[in-house]
């Protein structure tokens, strides 16, 4: 991709998302979100209906009239995006990949983010740690998250959680709003994740193609792992493969749920041909 494609998809991304968080995910991030607790702001004079458990006594008995203190939200968030760009995020039966749909997803949190003067950083995950963007604000650094998210090409298809997860309480310290973007075809990531959630505000966004609950009875077809690039033939006409198949697919996305369960985390579904602005939405509704 050269520099003119890149800087026009980036654009184009930037006018999608940032007018989604601008007028419909920005207030509900900010109040699902919330900062590390309140800090003094000033004192006022009371008025009828402050609660006299605010009346600030000694600045009272100073004037011999009544005055409050107000307090305000500590604001300032850090939030980190998790996203998984191992091979089988290239997969897609509609106009869409799965990639396509996470860095949309990815770019609208990031300037939800902006919009509420918080911190965003990135880290891109395979079976290993590709790339580490720290946390900083700015239009601009926005931007090279989004750019990243676009041209970016992992050195391995494969996929690790578990250490992806492990590399994040490394380097961040202090809790964090962090979001997963993954299709979470993997497991063994269950212990690491109980330590995760109960330092950091977790959601898993499980991004999706529908071809990929099933498989359909087609024949004898040539199928090749994204990730291991291994080709098989395989017999479609056969009820125990595409059970096996099923089965093996419904275990993981269970895993899944069930994980961020425990670990006191969120989640989220959103299917590659559906709106993940309404499914975004209704989780920001559900959690503030």
């Amino acid at each position: 991709m050269d520099t003119k494609e890149l800087l026009k998809k980036v654009r184009k991304i930037e006018i999608k998302t940032r007018r989604l968080s601008d007028h419909i995910f920005g207030g509900e991030y900010h109040s699902t979100f919330k900062g590390r607790g309140m800090t003094f702001s000033e004192v006022r004079q009371y008025q009828f209906g402050d609660d006299v458990r605010s009346i600030d006594w000694n600045v009272t008995a100073r004037y011999n009239e009544p005055f409050i203190k107000v307090f305000e939200e500590e604001r300032e968030l850090t939030m980190m995006l998790m996203v998984d760009v191992s091979g089988s995020e290239l997969f897609g039966t509609t106009n869409q990949f799965k990639k396509d749909i996470i860095t949309e997803i990815s770019a609208t949190l990031a300037f939800s983010a902006l919009q509420n003067n918080d911190k965003a950083g990135l880290i891109l995950f395979s079976d290993q740690v590709e790339l580490f963007i720290p946390p900083k604000k700015g239009k601009s650094h926005v931007l090279r998250i989004i750019r990243e998210l676009l041209e970016f090409k992992p050195q391995s298809n494969k996929t690790d959680i578990a250490g992806a997860l492990k590399y994040l309480t490394n380097v961040m310290k202090k809790k964090a709003i962090v979001f997963v973007l993954s299709d979470f075809i993997a497991d063994e990531y269950e212990r690491t994740m109980k330590i995760i959630g109960n330092k950091h505000d977790v959601t898993g966004i499980r991004v999706y193609d529908p071809r990929e609950e099933s498989i359909p009875n087609i024949g004898m077809v040539q199928l090749k792992d994204a990730e291991t690039g291994v080709t098989k033939l395989v017999n479609t006409q056969s009820k125990k493969v595409r059970l096996a198949y099923e089965k093996y697919y419904n275990e993981r996305v269970m895993y899944f749920k069930e994980t961020f369960a425990k670990s006191g985390s969120g989640v989220l579904d959103c299917r590659v041909d559906e709106s993940y602005t309404k499914k975004l939405l209704g989780y920001f509704k559900r959690r503030g």
